[in-house]
């Protein structure tokens, strides 16, 4: 090869790489107007060895250090996950990938086993493991889920499907009814309506299904299913309203009054995920400040209760975001999206309740699962 071939194939090297990269690299701004307030703690029974009677996992779908950075720094340096004291880190690797999917890291945290991607409660060889909600089941516990994405998603499917793919959406509905699940929230009724006649009638037999919070048929139900219709768990821009804090709420409400053992409780900001997945700065922050609304109402719930534990983490890091610049007064903020896709990159976590030191340091997303089996099968 001689030395003007090389340069010229070092020149196009050059040219090739600047150009993928600029391809691959997305800008965004957010300016908040409308700065919320973050709540303050106690910290009175925080990291004591205290019991735990509840624990409630949130589940930021994307959600890494960069993107609570951006939720903080856009209201104006503030939010009640980074009000917490108790924080470590969670390595998100699959069974069989370095970067791992939802259903394989959904699947960790519900099973404390790692699995292959794709997977739903089933391990690489298809087997079936048993899910915190069927674990839980056998002590007096009971469990709910709660998502801004449709029910089939994979990490709400996680917690009671038990499939060897992530889309396959009719087999994952049709697990619902034989779940150890008393409650869920998630996208749609007009989902739900599209299963087969005799899933629906299944799934109908072991829940009360609802379409908007009613307080008669909640009263009366042994299981409830709120299935709102697609535009409460869309986007919040596309005005989805509270449902996430708002529907936290009810779940908590409605697992403490049908058990005096305790429960378990999975809540996913989905959307934050799906908004870094497209490049959408401005909905990234969106989603992460209406996260941590939810957020606000578990530790609230939590500071009174005195026994409830409240994990908050991640599946995995989306769209390998970086902040650029801001202004922390002004609520401004600029970024910048590396992919489209997961990265590996260890993910935050936070902890509040008896027993939050157990979380902290560098931890496998399955070691989350059976911290909280230890906590409660006792």
């Amino acid at each position: 090869m001689n030395v003007k071939f090389k340069a010229h194939l070092f020149i196009f090297s050059l040219f090739f790489c600047y150009n993928l990269s600029a391809q691959e690299i997305v800008k965004g701004d957010f300016k908040n107007e409308n700065p919320q307030s973050s709540y303050v703690p106690s910290f009175d029974m925080d990291a004591t060895d205290k019991p735990v009677k509840n624990v409630i996992l949130m589940i930021g779908d994307g959600m890494g250090l960069a993107h609570i950075c951006s939720g903080m720094y856009a209201n104006q340096g503030q939010l009640t996950i980074t009000n917490l004291k108790t924080c470590g880190f969670v390595r998100t690797q699959s069974a069989n990938k370095f970067t791992t999917d939802s259903a394989a890291s959904g699947t960790a945290y519900s099973t404390g086993k790692k699995t292959k991607n794709g997977a739903l409660g089933m391990d690489e060889n298809n087997q079936v493991i048993p899910n915190l909600p069927e674990k839980l089941s056998g002590y007096g516990y009971v469990s709910g889920i709660v998502t801004t994405d449709n029910l089939d998603g994979a990490t709400p499917a996680a917690f009671f499907a038990h499939q060897p793919e992530r889309g396959m959406s009719k087999e994952i509905w049709a697990d619902l009814p034989n779940s150890k699940l008393t409650f869920f929230s998630a996208g749609s009724y007009e989902l739900f309506e599209k299963q087969a006649p005799n899933v629906q009638k299944e799934i109908k037999k072991e829940f009360t299904i609802i379409e908007e919070p009613n307080d008669k048929a909640i009263k009366k139900s042994k299981k409830l299913g709120y299935l709102p219709t697609k535009s409460k768990t869309a986007s919040v821009n596309e005005n989805r309203g509270d449902f996430l804090p708002s529907t936290t709420q009810m779940a908590i409400d409605y697992l403490s009054s049908r058990s005096t053992n305790g429960f378990f409780l999975m809540v996913e900001g989905a959307r934050i995920d799906k908004s870094a997945h497209s490049n959408d700065y401005s909905a990234v922050v969106r989603e992460v400040l209406d996260f941590d609304k939810a957020v606000e109402a578990a530790i609230r719930f939590a500071e009174k209760d005195g026994n409830t534990l409240v994990i908050i983490s991640a599946d995995h890091e989306t769209g390998a975001l970086a902040l650029r610049d801001g202004n922390i007064k002004e609520g401004k903020m600029k970024a910048m999206f590396v992919s489209k896709g997961h990265t590996p990159i260890m993910v935050p976590l936070f902890a509040y309740g008896p027993q939050s030191k157990l979380f902290g340091g560098v931890q496998e997303n399955s070691d989350v699962s059976n911290k909280i089996l230890q906590l409660l099968a006792k």
